[in-house]
């Protein structure tokens, strides 16, 4: 029975290993965010949202009263600090 033909530059598991180039990552040299970052990070996030909440359930009366429709503001600006603190976390 003919013997099947070998391919031509095979080489080992080892030998493709030791001539495996070592690139470095594009994370390579970055910074690590501070432990406490993404604990501030969810609870901004979180604080907005019970302000945005409570504007609603409140018609527009709390969680600060007399400044109305700025609740809202206050709200969404608080929870979009919290969004932005996401693109600086590694």
């Amino acid at each position: 029975m003919p013997e099947s033909r070998k391919r031509k530059g095979a080489k080992s598991r080892a030998q493709q290993t030791e001539e495996m180039e070592v690139r470095p990552s594009w994370v390579d040299g970055m910074k690590l965010s501070p432990s406490w970052w993404a604990p501030v990070m969810v609870t901004l996030m979180i604080i907005g949202l019970i302000i945005v909440v409570i504007y609603y359930l409140s018609s527009a009366k709390y969680p600060i009263p007399g400044i109305t429709h700025w609740n809202l503001v206050i709200g969404l600006g608080v929870a979009l600090i919290g969004f932005l603190m996401t693109m600086r976390w590694r």
